[in-house]
């Protein structure tokens, strides 16, 4: 079976956001946690969260990925920006014990001049700050491309920031653009990568992956997502990723430059490559 999805708006709910799931022939889907260039969040519908999970539970849906703001930098080097995110990351946690069967997914952030040591600590600091004794739900760190200053950018840097949360559920979003840009070779060498991912990170914590083809090259450290097929990945070495019997388990989120009937149209030209 194939778990995947493509990121949708919540704006109309999550029942809708089901829905308009079924409607691409998708069983999961990703969603901002609030306003994803700003700091504000809708008001949750209890009552429309119950029906979206009975449609959910029905349709056999695979977790679903909530995705917070690109505003939320817990490693700026400004303290305002830092005690701004660390507010939005602690209100995100607390809204997602509403949401069943979810993971909340973030990137790293940005160490801004500071340095990667400094910027690592940081978000260590308000990870074991914000995450209080009742918290239950997935913390996933987004792998990231590396341009200007991310965190994130390596396997090593995700293990650094694992290893100083104490906290047992936090592990990983594999971003397949983002790997590849990175400089991991999913293309010639995906057994090697996920070997890495294993002795680096360990397979059990990664629990969700961005399937994006790219527009830039092994190594370029650039974020630039190309439909699926299109880019310098290929159709192929993404199939040979979801099919791959340590990662197909995985929800499978598009992040590619397309509108939802778009993601439609790529689910249909996986489906059809497998055969289902």
């Amino acid at each position: 079976m194939l778990n995947i999805g493509c990121h949708l708006s919540i704006s109309k709910g999550f029942y809708k956001a089901a829905q308009e799931a079924l409607s691409i022939d998708a069983n999961t889907f990703q969603f901002f946690t609030r306003n994803p260039r700003g700091g504000k969040a809708k008001a949750l519908d209890l009552e429309d969260i119950k029906k979206a999970k009975e449609v959910m539970k029905l349709n056999n849906f695979a977790p679903i990925l909530a995705h917070a703001p690109y505003t939320m930098n817990l490693c700026s080097a400004k303290p305002d920006i830092r005690e701004f995110a660390k507010n939005m990351l602690k209100d995100d946690l607390e809204r997602l014990a509403q949401i069943p069967n979810s993971l909340y997914n973030f990137h790293p952030g940005s160490h801004t001049g500071q340095g990667i040591e400094k910027a690592t600590q940081q978000i260590i600091d308000a990870l074991n700050e914000s995450i209080e004794k009742d918290t239950n739900t997935w913390i996933l760190l987004e792998s990231m491309s590396g341009k200007g200053t991310e965190v994130g950018r390596s396997l090593e840097e995700l293990r650094q920031i694992i290893d100083g949360v104490n906290y047992e559920k936090i592990g990983v979003c594999l971003d397949s653009c983002h790997l590849y840009s990175s400089g991991y070779d999913l293309v010639k060498d995906l057994d090697g990568v996920i070997e890495k991912i294993d002795d680096m990170i360990g397979l059990e914590r990664v629990k969700a992956f961005h399937l994006n083809d790219t527009k830039h090259g092994l190594g370029s450290n650039k974020d630039r997502h190309e439909l699926i097929g299109e880019g310098l990945i290929g159709l192929q070495p993404i199939i040979n990723i979801i099919t791959d019997p340590k990662l197909a388990h995985l929800p499978f989120i598009l992040e590619t430059p397309n509108d939802v009937k778009g993601h439609g149209e790529e689910i249909k030209l996986l489906k059809q490559a497998l055969g289902i």
